[in-house]
C-alpha cells in the first residue's frame, strides 16, 4: 500500500564558508536591541509530500533530490526527516 509522508528537508551553508545574509541579520538583530545574539547562519527550509511503497526509497530519493537540486554540496549541507503524513 502506497503511504503519504512528509519530508522536511534543512539546507546551511557549510560552517567554512561565509555566510553574508547571516551576518546582515545578525547586525540587524543587535541595531533592534537583541544583544545576546552571538551569531547568525541562514538557510533554507522544504517540505516535501511523497508518495512512496517503501522508506528506504524515500531516504534514496531525497538524497537525490538535494544533492542535485535543493542543495549545493560543495558549500551547503543538508539534513532531512519524513514522518507518515496524517493531515490527508
Amino acid at each position: 500500500m502506497v503511504e503519504n509522508y512528509k519530508v522536511k528537508v534543512h539546507v546551511t551553508l557549510k560552517e567554512t564558508i561565509n555566510d553574508p545574509e547571516g551576518i546582515t541579520i545578525h547586525r540587524a538583530l543587535k541595531r533592534l536591541g537583541f544583544e545576546e545574539i552571538e551569531s547568525v547562519r541562514s538557510g533554507k527550509y522544504f517540505e516535501i509530500i511523497v508518495d512512496s511503497l517503501d522508506e528506504q526509497l524515500i531516504d534514496r530519493k531525497v538524497n537525490e533530490m538535494c544533492s542535485n537540486l535543493l542543495a549545493n554540496p560543495v558549500i551547503e549541507q543538508y539534513h532531512y526527516s519524513f514522518e507518515k503524513n496524517i493531515t490527508n
